[in-house]
């Protein structure tokens, strides 16, 4: 139990980012992606990032988008 309470202390000190990165990898070892999803996705992020890169499609801010779902569900 002890072990577990220095893990947990340890891993609060790390950034945001980094705790990120963990808390994904435990997680993973809960309920891992099968490789055929992981690979799918992996495509479905390399297109997005070349339609933006390319100006096919425009970013949205974060801001818009969860004002328009808010605004959409608010009626």
């Amino acid at each position: 139990m002890r072990a577990m309470k220095k893990i947990i202390e340890d891993a609060e000190s790390l950034p945001v980012e980094e705790r990120v990165i963990v808390i994904d990898s435990l997680l993973r070892t809960i309920n891992p992606t099968p490789a055929d999803v992981e690979v799918e996705w992996m495509n479905v992020a390399k297109r997005r990032l070349a339609e933006l890169r390319s100006g096919t499609v425009k970013a949205v801010p974060g801001s818009e988008v969860f004002a328009r779902i808010s605004n959409r569900f608010e009626k």
